[in-house]
């Protein structure tokens, strides 16, 4: 468990996110009350024209002025003055097109000719624009709404991190806190010295074999063994050797191998690609370090009763089961709170409590919440 020291970053301030949403709001409004001025499917038609209209004098401005090829001429007049007859009488701007295909209807064409055509129809790209402007401040909506919640969960995260604060200021900071770090400890230490002195001894398919029955344990967080390497073990002489002596075979040349394993290619293909597994295996995941909520070290300590007594002493055993006891205190929760207190809270965190300003902060980040969330239901 930790507990931050940083609050909500200040950039981009609230007020500059609800601006900027409302801004995009109102152009998106402004684009969509433009395009129902002229009618949807006009606006589809004019987009429809103006890109066809700009396909054929991007194909044929260069071959069909000046002299140029002739067919290429007949084509391109042919072609637009069809796109012009075909536009309906009421779509908007289409004098611009008559205008363009008059510019273009000539014995022969200039580039001015073309150039004339395109500024016809300047105005009609303006209202087929509309449909990429509209599209682009949709999506101008949808960055500003998804920044305002993502401001939304920083403040959330934050005001956990300050009731997590302001529930271990609470702490009896007096507590006999050593009446259940100790005994931890003590299982802990035992247990590492334990697992210790197994993996010393025992051979690795024991070791790898206990440590996959950890699956039906699921708050001891082993790593499962690798398939391949659990199969070479269980069923090759090698895994009858202890852990530090497959880890030297893995070392050796190949004809040095050969006279330590039966099957050199076998183990070279399985355990040094398995390396970093290996050397990886401790004790960690059976101890308990920072006392966790009382539910939790209770189960926990059942699961490392059953595991711990697969390779530890009765001693050690007996520390896991202390373990059980010392979750049922009455007053197992104002220790362990009083624990994360000592370990997690800073002194410029203590004097923060104290001085009011970790409340003082979470007052101003819940009325930054409830006008931020107002924004978006608007």
């Amino acid at each position: 468990m930790s507990v931050a020291d940083e609050p909500v970053p200040e950039s981009p301030s609230a007020d500059d996110l609800v601006a900027e949403l409302r801004d995009a709001r109102e152009e998106r409004e402004a684009i969509a009350a433009e395009i129902e001025r002229y009618g949807e499917e006009s606006v589809q038609a004019v987009a429809d024209a103006v890109h066809e209209a700009t396909r054929l004098f991007d194909r044929y401005e260069d071959s069909a002025t000046g002299t140029g090829d002739f067919e290429a001429y007949l084509e391109f007049q042919s072609q637009f003055a069809e796109l012009v007859e075909s536009l309906p009488e009421t779509v908007p701007e289409r004098d611009g097109f008559e205008e363009a295909n008059e510019a273009v209807d000539q014995r022969t064409i200039s580039e001015s000719d073309f150039r004339r055509a395109r500024e016809a129809i300047s105005e009609a790209g303006e209202i087929a624009d509309l449909l990429d402007r509209r599209e682009a401040a949709q999506q101008r909506v949808d960055d500003a709404e998804r920044a305002v919640n993502e401001r939304l969960s920083a403040i959330d995260r934050r005001l956990d991190e300050l009731a997590e604060l302001r529930r271990l200021g609470d702490a009896d900071l007096s507590a006999p806190t050593e009446q259940l770090t100790e005994p931890i400890e003590r299982y802990d230490t035992a247990v590492r010295e334990a697992f210790d002195a197994y993996v010393r001894d025992a051979p690795v398919r024991e070791l790898l074999d206990l440590i996959e029955t950890t699956k039906h344990y699921p708050l001891i967080d082993y790593q499962r063994p690798p398939p391949d390497l659990l199969e070479y073990v269980r069923t090759h002489p090698a895994g009858e050797e202890p852990l530090s002596t497959l880890l030297s075979y893995a070392e050796y040349s190949g004809s040095k191998l050969s006279h330590y394993v039966e099957d050199p290619t076998a183990f070279e293909t399985t355990v040094p690609v398995h390396r970093t597994y290996l050397d990886r295996i401790g004790p960690e995941p059976l101890t308990v370090g920072s006392p966790p909520p009382a539910d939790e070290l209770r189960y926990l300590a059942s699961e490392l009763v059953s595991v711990v007594g697969r390779f530890a002493d009765e001693e050690t055993v007996a520390l896991a089961r202390t373990l059980r006891d010392l979750a049922r205190r009455d007053d197992y929760d104002r220790l362990r709170n009083a624990v994360v207190a000592e370990t997690e809270l800073t002194e410029d965190q203590r004097e923060a409590l104290r001085n009011g300003e970790i409340e003082a902060e979470a007052e101003r980040l819940r009325e930054e919440r409830e006008r931020l969330e107002r924004a978006l239901e608007n």
